[in-house]
């Protein structure tokens, strides 16, 4: 499906337009379309690959999908949402929707005991399309919810005023369209080596390299619903990997590392012989099968039989190794007879590649037959589905080869074994599955959080959730002989919804490893041992004993925080305790979707105890809708993220909370007004005593959203303690005297300097990097200033290296408060 019909919002009696185009061979010409599920009728509707609705009345609203079909099978649509407005119904309501930011600690709670402020958002939800954009096939002209009107307001905080942006009023306006990215690096399964300079293919389009370091950025096309990309190795070292990306819709970057799995040694044949290569690889354990090779079945692309020398590499991915999950390709799916994309369960991948021994041309074969050691597949209901596919590189859909059916045979002197058998010829070079479509299937529902307070309102965007899944052995849940496939799914507002494969018989048949990572960073699950709390867990008693959640470190403290294992049992419908989440039946998946954050679920979290950020003009850096343009937006640009850093070293005998005051310096319109705090603890150096070193954010110097004036942001670097700074950067201090006008210091107490615009580096103790991803350009930006160079990345802090500002800083006396939080709890008339 090369065009997918789109969301649309209509006022009743209006009309409207949906389209959807397939490609194929041969070109699919029949469409058939859908309202709700419920096929219209052709001859009422008189459609082909264009719908058109007159008159629209409010029942009419709903999904709308459509299937193209050819003699060579069918493919559906992405179902696209239709809103119907009654007369003088508005689509965007100009109240704002409620949404929570966190203020600085030294601000009052409320009465409530609550340190959080209403800002307000407006749902970027599209509105009703005028009378020019009823017909057609392109998107609306773009009119969503947005900002119309924001006011400044102050709030008391530690003896003075802090000022913040709410929105006051929303209404419709040009729809934001952010890029869409998916960025990452290619490295080897097996060595972690980069994959340099390889090709990177959408569909049959290259596209780009990696680079040097392995590193790639995809921009993702427009009404993309399934990103898949070929990444191909141009010195034939690796296996060609085909990739199903997960990306943002609401905009900005994701961030996927890509393994890629090292081709076997060739092998030399005879051409003339029958042959045999095994298929697997698990240490210690029978293959799974084999590929046979009779005579005279290699073939030049001319058709001409070779009989010399044949270089036969046959790499196979072994699913009871576990390891090998991250290097599987595509998604483990494919196109059923109704054209819906439906999941597949692997015994196992192999790619062969045969070439001539002298000369490396590369070679076809005639019939070869595979066989596959029944012995081998452990659900029964398996071995009558088993079937042989090959995988699509530009749908990264797998296509059937031919069915494996049971036959006898032995292997020489070994015992008699049962095979299942098939056929298939090699004609271009694809990888090969044996695999069984799997029908017991389930979502389930995960949601990521900024902190492990787990506010409803402080759900993650753009958190990359993975599940694979696993065959236990009966009776050890956490010791599985198999993975069977895998997925990968992005947060959006109300957490994400993971395909799965469940089991209602047995609660342990299948498992699932979840992970969650966000900008590369890895998010934390909530623990199971030493007691297991449902409440922070997510999900309620005694569905969760069913489930069996056990975080990875759960038996060995010295394992990561950062995956949990379940079973994957399917919720009895017939039980109250079962009904309202994490699992849903796949029939389900809008009720996962829409589930309240009160509906059970599973969680992750960051680990960020010792941050924390404020802006003036909030925004989630998660969602890139929530920007608003404004002179004191902390990010001026919702395409491009600067983010700048400069590192403290403190001489000092423990760890010591810093914050950056960012306020405008220069430029006519912000001079004097804050743009945002960060606060950001000390780290201390493992290898010099009494020293920490801490990386701390500044709003970078530049353009502000307007494009015509630059501001250098007034800095102040504060350490929250009884501390006077001792010196600063030399390069630095010259930099600045250079470049007037020159900030005053007269508080020895702090640093203050009007930002520099260059981006400078390690040598000043600034760092700076630009990425469209905000989360990943600080990611990066801490790395290298933690390690001091201008391209490493470290999470030991080396405090004496590369840095801008030193502090010495006193113990705090034994028993009392810092002067600072003695200064904030001190009573009115002090």
């Amino acid at each position: 499906m090369v065009l997918h019909p789109k969301a649309k919002v209509r006022v009743a009696g209006q009309e409207v337009t949906f389209c959807c185009k397939a490609s194929g061979t041969p070109v699919p010409k029949k469409y058939y379309w859908y309202h709700n599920g419920t096929l219209l009728e052709r001859k009422v509707y008189r459609y082909g690959s264009r719908l058109v609705l007159r008159g629209l009345a409010p029942e009419q609203a709903g999904t709308y999908h459509c299937k193209a079909s050819t003699e060579a099978g069918a493919i559906k649509s992405a179902p696209a949402q239709l809103t119907v407005l009654a007369q003088g119904q508005q689509s965007c309501k100009p109240e704002p929707e409620p949404s929570l930011v966190e203020l600085p600690s030294e601000c009052p709670q409320d009465a409530t005991g609550s340190r959080y402020y209403n800002v307000g958002r407006c749902p970027p939800a599209p509105c009703a399309g005028s009378l020019a954009d009823q017909s057609g096939c392109g998107a609306d002209a773009g009119h969503c919810c947005g900002v119309r009107r924001m006011e400044m307001r102050e709030i008391p905080c530690a003896g003075s005023l802090l000022p913040i942006k709410v929105v006051a009023e929303c209404g419709c306006g040009p729809c934001a369209q952010p890029r869409v990215l998916v960025q990452g690096r290619v490295t080897a399964a097996d060595t972690g080596e980069p994959l340099r300079f390889g090709q990177i293919f959408l569909g049959g389009k290259k596209v780009g390299f990696t680079g040097y370091k392995g590193s790639f950025t995809i921009e993702v096309p427009p009404d993309t619903q399934r990103l898949v990309a070929r990444f191909v190795d141009r010195q034939q070292t690796f296996v060609d990997a085909v990739k199903v990306l997960p990306f943002n819709r609401q905009g900005g970057a994701v961030y996927q590392e890509v393994k890629m799995l090292r081709k076997k040694e060739p092998v030399d044949l005879d051409g003339n012989q029958s042959n045999a290569i095994p298929l697997g690889e698990a240490s210690g354990q029978e293959p799974v099968g084999e590929l046979i090779l009779p005579a005279g079945v290699f073939l030049r692309p001319s058709g001409e039989v070779f009989r010399g020398t044949v270089k036969a590499s046959v790499t196979f991915l072994d699913p009871r190794d576990m390891a090998t999950a991250g290097a599987a390709s595509s998604d483990l799916s494919f196109a059923n007879a109704e054209g819906e994309i439906v999941p597949l369960r692997t015994y196992g991948m192999f790619s062969v590649d045969f070439r001539e021994g002298e000369t490396g041309a590369a070679l076809q074969t005639g019939p070869v037959e595979v066989r596959m050691d029944a012995g081998q597949v452990w659900m029964p209901e398996h071995l009558q589905k088993m079937k042989l596919w090959s995988l699509n590189p530009e749908t990264g859909l797998w296509e059937e080869e031919g069915v494996l059916r049971p036959a006898g045979g032995s292997r020489g002197k070994r015992e008699e074994r049962t095979f299942l058998v098939g056929n298939l010829e090699i004609r271009e070079r694809r990888l090969f599955n044996l695999d069984v479509p799997e029908d017991r299937r389930c979502f389930v529902k995960v949601r990521a959080y900024s902190n492990e307070k787990f506010n409803p309102y402080e759900q993650l965007e753009g958190v990359v959730i993975s599940l694979i899944n696993l065959e236990p052995q009966p009776g050890y849940p956490a010791n599985p002989r198999a993975w069977g496939r895998f997925d990968s799914v992005v947060t959006g507002p109300n957490g994400a919804c993971l395909p799965a494969f469940c089991d209602g018989q047995r609660p342990d048949a299948y498992s699932a490893y979840v992970t969650a990572t966000l900008g590369g960073e890895e998010l934390e699950a909530v623990a199971s041992s030493p007691k297991l709390n449902p409440n922070a867990v997510g999900v309620s008693q005694p569905y969760l004993g069913k489930l069996g959640y056990r975080r990875l470190d759960h038996d060995d403290p010295d394992l990561k925080k950062t995956a949990f294992q379940i079973n994957v049992a399917k919720p009895d419908p017939n039980n109250v305790d079962e009904i309202n989440g994490p699992i849903y039946p796949y029939r389900s998946l809008k009720e996962c979707e829409e589930a309240p954050v009160s509906a059970n679920h599973l969680r992750f979290y960051r680990v960020e105890v010792d941050k924390y950020e404020y802006n003036v003009v909030p925004f989630k850096e998660s969602d890139l809708t929530s920007w608003t343009g404004d002179y004191l937006s902390w990010w001026p640009n919702p395409q491009e993220f600067r983010a700048c850093f400069i590192k403290v070293q403190i001489e000092g005998p423990q760890e010591y909370m810093v914050r950056s005051r960012n306020v405008g310096g220069s430029h006519p319109r912000t001079r004097g007004q804050l743009y945002g705090l960060r606060d950001t603890r000390s780290v201390r150096d493992m290898l010099l005593e009494n020293t920490s070193g801490a990386c701390v954010e500044f709003k970078c110097s530049g353009m502000l959203f307007d494009q015509s004036l630059v501001d250098r942001t007034l800095v102040s670097i504060i350490p929250q303690g009884s501390c006077h700074r001792t010196a600063v950067n030399s390069l630095l201090r010259e930099y600045l005297n250079r470049h007037p006008p020159v900030a005053e210091n007269n508080h020895t107490a702090a640093f203050t300097m009007l930002a520099p615009l260059d981006p400078l580096g390690h040598n000043y103790g600034i760092y700076t990097v630009t990425d469209q991803n905000p989360r990943l350009a600080k990611e990066i930006a801490i790395g290298r200033c933690f390690d001091g160079t201008s391209d490493g990345f470290s999470r030991e802090m080396k405090a004496d290296a590369g840095t801008a500002v030193t502090f010495t800083c006193q113990e705090r006396p034994a028993g009392r408060e810092s002067f600072f939080q003695r200064l904030l709890t001190a009573p009115a008339e002090a």
